[in-house]
């Protein structure tokens, strides 16, 4: 006579049997969610929209981090450190600052000498020299990258390595970087600008730092263009096709290696703007890439791996929920993190793929 099967072995049993959740189980989860939602930005507006801002953040860096895993097939937890690499790119084409000897050392050739670049634009902390340095910042990135995947990545790839060689590998990635990072700008925090942030109110809307509205926006208009180029041009479709089926892909014509060179450029795009718009929200500093890392997977796996829209939606929901649970009083600021992981346990028991993710 055999024992009663565990929960754990009956659950085992069913999903092996291959019935699934009930229907529109996904529509009961984001429905709730939308609930939930509303009721926090009326019970709790101020934290509500300070949710939205970090976890516009965590969106963006979820984007480019979902691109990388799905298309070029990399699980790259050197994302973070990247982020950082591209944010002091950024910080050096505006001021021209390293670390020397004796002190700073300051280039001659920089951004915030050009005429007026150090201006204001409307009430945000930045003039277009940090607009401008911000380019200046993609273009020092995307070819780091592309040399990440050529000499590591790819070699690694091509002898057949599975994913937990790569994750190790990409995590030696990012304590390399992070050590050139300190070696190059030192251990002491920076920032763009040192005056005084305004803040500023849009309509009935919380008071918030004008910088953040910037932010905000930035995030939604990326993650837009990158939605319509995966959608509606030939790019975006050998690259769907390559998340999909690399082999079939292959076999259609599509040629692998570009399409992996056009994700790493894009996701360089994307990196750049994610570490600078972090360190515009706070500071720069050598290892806050690495410490927000796991709320960006987190956000990747929420949404669903291989989809940017889920992505981003997946970054607001753990910024908002962070943040909300807080601002109730029945957790400390200590654990944000950890009640955003539980919500994403919750999520991915009824829907294990995301919730934009394949069925």
């Amino acid at each position: 006579m055999h024992a009663a099967a565990s929960p754990v072995e009956r659950f085992r049993q069913l999903r092996g049997a291959g019935i699934a959740w009930p229907r529109y189980t996904t529509e009961v989860v984001i429905a709730l969610s939308a609930l939930i939602a509303v009721w926090a930005a009326i019970q709790y507006s101020q934290s509500f929209m300070t949710g939205l801002i970090v976890g516009s953040l965590y969106a963006l860096s979820a984007v480019g981090l979902t691109l990388i895993y799905s298309i070029a097939r990399t699980p790259h937890f050197a994302h973070g450190d990247t982020m950082m690499m591209a944010a002091y790119f950024t910080f050096f084409a505006l001021t021209g600052v390293v670390i020397g000897s004796k002190g700073d050392v300051v280039s001659p050739i920089r951004i915030d000498r050009l005429p007026g670049a150090t201006d204001q634009i409307w009430r945000f902390s930045f003039g277009y020299g940090f607009l401008l340095a911000c380019v200046v910042s993609a273009i020092l990135s995307i070819p780091v990258l592309l040399l990440i995947n050529r000499f590591i990545y790819r070699p690694l790839l091509g002898r057949g390595s599975g994913s937990a060689i790569i994750a190790v590998a990409s995590l030696g990635v990012a304590i390399a970087l992070r050590g050139l990072i300190l070696l190059i700008w030192g251990a002491t925090p920076r920032k763009y600008s040192t005056g005084i942030r305004d803040t500023v109110q849009v309509w009935k809307l919380p008071r918030v730092v004008a910088d953040q509205y910037f932010i905000l926006v930035v995030a939604l208009v990326l993650t837009i263009l990158v939605s319509w180029l995966l959608f509606r041009t030939k790019l975006g479709t050998s690259m769907r096709a390559m998340a999909d089926n690399p082999d079939l892909a292959r076999a259609s014509g599509i040629v692998a290696a570009d399409v992996t060179r056009w994700t790493w450029i894009i996701a360089g795009v994307l990196i750049t703007a994610a570490g600078t718009l972090l360190a515009l929200q706070s500071q720069l500093s050598a290892d806050l890439g690495f410490v927000l890392l796991l709320p960006i997977f987190a956000a990747a796996i929420f949404g669903g791996v291989g989809s940017p829209q889920g992505a981003f939606l997946g970054g607001l929901i753990i910024g908002v929920v962070s943040e909300v649970t807080v601002a109730t009083g029945l957790f400390s600021p200590g654990y944000k993190i950890a009640v955003a992981m539980v919500a994403l346990i919750l999520v991915i028991l009824f829907r294990p793929s995301g919730l934009m993710g394949p069925k």
